[in-house]
């Protein structure tokens, strides 16, 4: 018997409150950790050094939450997105617990809503995804919204049961358990000039350094986080599915350059990622194309006596310096998708990041 399995769905095979048990069961180790640190490059020292990730309470080095989001993401492709023409929105991102090298890592999600387009060849499907490791644990839970084509797909292999009705966290937290008390006293050494009294609501930052995406890098990377969307590594696929006719970079995988990139200005003496919210592609990465980065502060809030949280509108543009564009007047902050007027074409990715950043005087 010749089969031809297919994965992903299209939009009829979604109805509200379908949970799916993403297959992908994957154990953590400093092999992937040193590999993302070494593309990414961000400057956040809990997730750089163990010897500050101990001091502050946890018991290693915690695997980056890009990281977890990268592999969420990917794991669900499997099922919610394989057939999807692209990823719409990132909403309501948190990081509630650690994760270590040695963890196993497994995703689930939940069909929230479906909502097919006016045109009626496609529709809007609305997840959650919770990122759990081996004890159950909730590392990383999102929402997100693909664009999808209408119909069913053919071809799909029945999962396998699982539990009839697995629950998901209604409200997850920001913080994990090891720094929701009290924060010791920052340790006296150099590190980067940004502190939580240096960034003041209103406040622009032009990140200068750019950062070039290789091919190799981008297909490495979306197959280490397990993303098996033909979009990002079939080239015989995408010379006739791809608005590009060529692969397309693996949108976590931008979000995440993106951010570091304006980690060193912004996340030098941050603590740990409170959430991401609000996020959107605009338009589409190709390799050889050079990412920027630009951010405005949003809001501040004080959070004891050794930290605060910090807001930040974070977009990405390609090929293209945001402090020129900047200067020519774009309208870089406000979001992409909802503009009738004065595009920035450059954009790539638009998010809202929440920190919890030092202090600088204690």
């Amino acid at each position: 018997m010749l089969r031809s399995p297919r994965y992903g769905r299209l939009l009829d095979d979604f109805a509200p409150g379908d949970i799916y048990l993403h297959p992908w069961e994957v154990t953590v180790d400093e092999g992937m950790i040193a590999l993302f640190a070494a593309s990414f490059q961000d400057a956040t020292p809990t997730y750089a050094s163990r010897a500050e990730a101990i001091r502050l309470g946890f018991r290693d080095r915690p695997v980056h939450p890009l990281m977890l989001l990268n592999l969420g993401l990917s794991f669900s492709v499997h099922d919610v997105s394989e057939q999807a023409i692209a990823n719409l929105a990132y909403i309501d991102v948190r990081f509630p617990g650690a994760c270590y090298a040695g963890d196993t890592v497994t995703a689930r999600s939940r069909v929230l809503a479906v909502k097919p387009v006016s045109s009626g060849d496609k529709g809007v499907v609305h997840v959650q995804t919770e990122l759990a490791n081996q004890d159950g644990e909730v590392l990383c839970s999102f929402e997100r919204k693909a664009l999808v084509r209408a119909g069913r797909a053919s071809g799909r292999l029945a999962a396998p049961p699982g539990p009839a009705e697995p629950s998901f966290a209604l409200d997850v937290a920001r913080l994990p358990s090891a720094i929701a008390g009290e924060l010791p006293p920052r340790r006296a050494h150099g590190g980067f000039a940004t502190f939580f009294e240096d960034l003041a609501v209103g406040d622009v930052i032009a990140h200068e350094v750019g950062r070039t995406v290789s091919e190799a890098e981008a297909m490495q990377l979306s197959t280490l986080f397990r993303n098996s969307h033909p979009l990002h590594v079939d080239e015989r696929y995408c010379k006739q599915s791809s608005f590009a006719k060529t692969r397309v970079v693996y949108g976590g995988l931008v979000l995440a350059w993106v951010i570091a990139l304006s980690s060193r200005d912004t996340a030098g003496n941050a603590i740990w990622d409170l959430g991401l919210d609000d996020g959107a592609h605009p338009s589409g990465v190709l390799a050889g194309d050079t990412l920027f980065a630009a951010s405005q502060v949003l809001a501040k809030e004080p959070r004891g006596p050794h930290a605060g949280a910090v807001t930040l509108r974070i977009v990405g543009v390609k090929n293209a310096q945001p402090r020129g564009l900047l200067e020519a007047g774009a309208d870089l902050f406000s979001a992409e998708l909802g503009k009738t007027e004065g595009k920035v074409k450059e954009k790539v990715v638009e998010i809202t990041r929440t920190l919890l950043v030092r202090r600088r005087d204690t």
